[in-house]
C-alpha cells in the first residue's frame, strides 16, 4: 500500500516542488506591477518622476539593467515639458539631443504627457527610446544623479 504525501495546509511555506514554479513567476509579476503602480501614484503631480518601466521589470536597478541590456522594454517616456530626461530603474539619463517645440512642450507628433514606446539599454551608460511613430531618442547616464535636473508642472 502506497502512502500519499501529506497535504499542505493553506499558508504553508513548504513547496511541493516544481508545481509552484509558475506561481512564483506570477507572484513576482504582481509584486513588480504593484511597485510600479505605487511609484506612479506617489509621483502624481511631481513632473518627470512618473516615467516607469514595464510592470514586469526586475525590482532592483542592477537586475533591471542586466535584464534590459540589448532588449527593448515597454516604456512610457514623460514628454510634457519636452523630451529631455528619462529614469530607468533608479538611474537617471539625459537626452543627447533634447527635443521640444521651443515653448517647453513636446514637438509636434509626440504624445503629451507621455509617449508609449520601448527603451533599450545599449550599455550601462547609454539607452535609446523608440516608438511606433518612428521617433528615436538617444539617452546617456547622468552618473551620481539622484533625481531629475528639473521638474515641470
Amino acid at each position: 500500500m502506497r502512502s500519499r504525501p501529506a497535504a499542505r495546509s493553506p499558508g504553508s511555506l513548504e513547496s511541493p516542488g516544481h508545481q509552484d514554479r509558475p506561481r512564483r513567476g506570477r507572484v513576482a509579476f504582481v509584486l513588480a506591477a504593484l511597485a510600479s503602480i505605487a511609484s506612479l501614484v506617489g509621483a502624481c503631480g511631481s513632473g518627470p518622476a512618473a516615467p516607469v518601466t514595464t510592470p514586469a521589470a526586475p525590482s532592483t536597478p542592477a537586475a533591471a539593467a542586466t535584464a534590459a541590456a540589448g532588449s527593448p522594454q515597454p516604456y512610457q517616456l514623460y514628454t510634457h515639458c519636452g523630451i529631455d530626461e528619462a529614469r530607468i530603474g533608479n538611474r537617471y539619463f539625459e537626452a543627447v539631443h533634447p527635443l521640444s517645440d521651443g515653448q517647453g512642450n513636446p514637438p509636434p507628433g509626440w504624445g503629451n504627457p507621455y509617449q508609449q514606446g520601448t527603451m533599450t539599454l545599449l550599455s550601462p551608460a547609454e539607452a535609446v527610446f523608440r516608438d511606433h511613430a518612428g521617433h528615436q531618442v538617444q539617452f546617456r547616464l547622468r552618473p551620481g544623479a539622484t533625481g531629475f535636473k528639473h521638474l515641470c508642472s
